[in-house]
């Protein structure tokens, strides 16, 4: 069931976006060649109990096997839910994936960042830039009265005229009073019931697009999907809101 959102909710979701938001900047400035992973989880998780939020994804999932840590943190053919570690180093060149989920004062927002280490190669610089672009042609789609679909389509179409892949096993997601609500929402076009946007809905948008073929993998610690070919992958994800005049971006500082 799709859960439209009161003004009121809406509201705290977009003094919670904003939040999460200049979180994902600070963040975002100790993303150097010889930090750790793990510095960068405990750096983030602090930052958000400092503002009253509560970090979502730590303890999600089931018993015995709930995710570890604030944060994913994901690096070069890693996808996302890389479990942050002290021992996981981030070097010169990398793309380092940072995705963050916060509950604010009952209500969730979701977002996520690839960034570039230092100097990065010209192929990785495209692939960040087509990402960020494929989410920019995904979020023009969304008004009210429009097909769900034609996000997909449109995050689709760009990737692949820029010659990438469009990752098929992971989607967007309503998101709000629950980190996963429905809709689900694919990064390409789709045969699944087709969705009509009303106002109110709250929808955390996210392509994640591969250099290579879109095929995955999960890794050996259960959580983290890679690049099945071992090529590099970026993700991009705001949470947004369907308005009377269109969509406005909640995560976006």
């Amino acid at each position: 069931m799709i859960i439209i959102k009161s003004e009121k909710e809406i509201a705290i979701m977009r003094e919670g976006g904003k939040l999460l938001g200049q979180i994902m900047e600070q963040v975002g400035k100790i993303i150097i060649p010889g930090q750790n992973t793990f510095e960068i989880n405990k750096l983030a998780r602090e930052l958000v109990f400092d503002i009253g939020g509560i970090p979502i994804f730590e303890g999600y999932g089931e018993p015995g096997n709930a995710y570890p840590a604030a944060i994913c943190a994901s690096i070069n053919n890693e996808i996302v839910h890389g479990i942050p570690k002290k021992e996981r180093i981030i070097c010169e060149g990398d793309l380092v994936k940072i995705d963050i989920g916060m509950r604010y004062k009952g209500l969730i927002t979701d977002m996520a960042r690839t960034f570039p280490v230092g100097k990065v190669s010209s192929s990785a610089q495209n692939l960040l830039d087509v990402t960020k672009k494929c989410l920019e042609e995904g979020i023009k789609t969304i008004k009210v009265g429009a097909k769900l679909s034609d996000y997909g389509k449109a995050v689709e179409r760009y990737a692949k005229e820029q010659g990438f892949s469009v990752i098929r096993e992971l989607v967007g997601h309503g998101v709000g009073r629950e980190l996963h609500e429905d809709p689900q929402i694919p990064n390409q076009a789709t045969n699944i019931q087709e969705v009509i946007l009303r106002e109110g809905m709250t929808l955390a948008l996210e392509p994640m697009i591969n250099a290579g073929t879109r095929y995955v993998k999960i890794l050996s610690d259960g959580w983290t999907y890679a690049t099945k070919d071992g090529e590099l992958s970026a993700h991009f994800e705001d949470t947004v809101v369907v308005t009377k005049k269109g969509v406005e971006n909640l995560t976006r500082v």
